[in-house]
């Protein structure tokens, strides 16, 4: 099989972004989804007629019509492909600079439309995804996208819409080690993903889907106590401390209130939160969306709290203009005030909060930067 390779998406595939003057716009991109669509337009386009269009349009679900350069274009007898990098704007994207290729290949009559996961595309092992077990992980709007094309195509050629659509992403195995793909029981390679075709540069919303998701995988597996931690450290802590299997742990990160909120509507048993001192202080103070620059620790706080009473004058000073939230955590230990408890349990009751009504029992756990647990509220 020959495989032009051109060097229109040269810079794109080597993931080089320009540097953007200060206060200038974040620039959109385009999922992996919308990338195959467009190469398996290509691809079958040039099955049909001999020809690739380059670039190939295509028409996304809210009415955008994207026009993408082809990277790769082959044929081999009945089989055709086509390859597009993946632009995904100023989003902070792993698949950034990744090729999607499309391989289409005629069927007999009556067979329909055909999925296939090639090569750096994972297949799906567990429940509870919007894919079943053993199928490609390409998701449901990109199917009936990439569908879409193709009927269109086969109707204005007079042909049955019979193919079988093979989508790679070379290197895509070890660009899915750096996804959630792996705890979801996604194996082999990335996810052919999105909704409306467009990626919106560091939107929130991919994390929450993927929070969601991870919690629909767990309760399909039956799991009764779920994690979720703000990063690795406290993660591994927390783990270890109740010694809960890699399927339990929900990458929660700084959005607390898209876990809690999820979990209060698809209950599990058992939830236990668990982060640094800094992000459970914000927890605690009723925060749920803990990232830096969406909510900010209140020294003020740590001095309403009863255990900072027996503060003398020099030590409340210090507390109320101490920089972080570790100095005042040393602060206090100096003195044997133990705030790390104050704030799981003000972090707990925050979590109970937004989880009311739900049944289900939350606990935190609090580590320091080491990963040492140095405070859990039951």
């Amino acid at each position: 099989m020959s495989d032009a390779d051109r060097n229109d998406g040269k810079n794109a595939s080597e993931g080089e972004r320009l540097e953007k003057p200060e206060g200038a716009p974040l620039r959109k991109g385009w999922t992996t989804g919308a990338c195959a669509t467009a190469a398996t337009k290509a691809a079958y386009t040039a099955l049909l007629t001999g020809t690739f269009p380059d670039p190939v349009s295509i028409t996304l679900p809210k009415g955008e019509t994207p026009a993408f350069a082809l990277a790769r274009e082959g044929m081999d007898g009945e089989s055709v492909f086509a390859g597009i990098v993946k632009d995904a704007g100023d989003d902070p994207d792993v698949t950034h600079g990744a090729t999607v290729v499309s391989t289409v290949t005629r069927l007999s009559p009556g067979s329909g439309i055909r999925f296939v996961a090639g090569d750096g595309v994972g297949t799906v092992t567990k429940a509870g995804l919007p894919i079943g077990v053993g199928e490609p992980a390409i998701n449901p709007v990109p199917r009936a996208m990439m569908s879409a094309v193709v009927e269109a195509l086969a109707e204005e050629h007079n042909v049955s819409p019979d193919l079988e659509i093979r989508i790679s992403v070379p290197g895509g195995a070890t660009i899915a080690e750096k996804t959630w793909n792996p705890r979801l029981g996604i194996l082999g390679g990335i996810s052919i993903l999105g909704t409306t075709g467009v990626v919106h540069p560091f939107s929130c919303a991919a994390w929450i889907h993927s929070i969601h998701r991870g919690i629909d995988v767990a309760r399909a597996e039956g799991l009764t106590h779920l994690l979720g931690a703000t990063g690795s450290t406290s993660e591994r802590a927390a783990q270890a401390f109740h010694g809960l299997p890699d399927g339990a742990l929900i990458d929660m990160g700084d959005f607390a209130g898209g876990l809690l909120k999820y979990i209060r509507a698809h209950p599990v048993p058992r939830l236990t939160i668990a982060g640094g001192f800094a992000k459970m202080t914000k927890l605690a103070q009723g925060a749920l969306d803990l990232h830096s620059s969406r909510s900010q620790v209140d020294n003020l706080f740590y001095l309403s709290m009863p255990c900072s009473q027996s503060l003398t004058d020099s030590q409340h000073h210090a507390v109320k203009n101490a920089n972080t939230a570790l100095e005042v955590f040393e602060i206090m230990t100096k003195v044997s005030i133990d705030i790390a408890t104050s704030i799981a349990e003000a972090a707990k009751r925050t979590a109970e909060g937004v989880l009311r009504d739900s049944g289900v029992s939350v606990d935190v756990i609090v580590t320091d930067r080491k990963g040492a647990i140095i405070a859990h509220a039951v």
